[in-house]
């Protein structure tokens, strides 16, 4: 029986690390070229999505719903049609680095950018539950200061922000829940909130109208013996 000698051996390793790498280049080469044909195909679709946008005057609709204010504040600039832009870009783009994962088998880092491409629809979602809301928060409050108005009462302004608010507040929690974002705890607190309310309202009731409440109920009774 031969025995291989120390240059043997190490001659052998280098020739099956060398037929190893020679047999991963096209995998290598097949991958790159799945990269830069993705960032051809999510630059030129994420440039047509936002000039598309563009053309539809998207962030001028959203000027009229008086968001840039609150954009301002954060340090941000209001541009709807670059986000959606940009959005299908990195949509796209993951969708190529997940077929380049799966052709270089790198299972963990697929699945991780499955996950990931799983979720962006939630915030595109999202967005659009966010834009809506805007959309039905300005258009109810100016029905309710139109009807206040017209009602020549008081508050116009104060009922038209309140409604405002209320309809805003929603769709964030409308909008947190489909991020999945903490869903058992914003639950939670609006079951809270609501049996707040409940609570705060049968106490004021009972503490401060309990006498109006009698005077309701004796006067039903006087009305019923008398009809009786």
């Amino acid at each position: 029986m031969d025995i291989p000698t120390w240059s043997e051996v190490i001659l052998s390793s280098l020739q099956n690390l060398w037929y190893g790498f020679a047999s991963f280049i096209p995998t290598l080469i097949g991958a790159i070229i799945t990269l830069i044909i993705g960032f051809i195909f999510s630059s030129f679709f994420g440039t047509l999505i936002e000039k598309i946008f563009d053309a539809i005057k998207l962030d001028s609709l959203l000027m009229k719903l008086e968001l840039a204010p609150y954009f301002e504040r954060a340090g941000l600039k209001l541009r709807g049609a670059r986000f959606l832009g940009r959005l299908t870009y990195w949509f796209i783009l993951i969708g190529f680095l997940l077929a380049a994962s799966d052709q270089l088998q790198l299972s963990a880092f697929s699945g991780f950018l499955g996950e990931v491409l799983r979720y962006i629809p939630n915030v595109l979602i999202a967005a659009l539950i966010m834009l809506a809301t805007f959309v039905a928060a300005h258009f109810v409050r100016g029905i309710v200061r139109a009807s206040v108005k017209s009602a020549r009462l008081h508050g116009a302004n104060f009922l038209g922000s309140l409604t405002w608010w209320a309809i805003i507040i929603f769709g964030i929690l409308t909008t947190l829940i489909q991020l999945n974002i903490a869903e058992s705890v914003l639950q939670s607190v609006i079951t809270g909130f609501i049996a707040m309310l409940a609570l705060a309202g049968g106490l004021a009731f009972g503490l401060g109208g309990k006498e109006y409440a009698a005077h309701l109920v004796n006067k039903l009774r006087d009305h019923t013996e008398t009809r009786a």
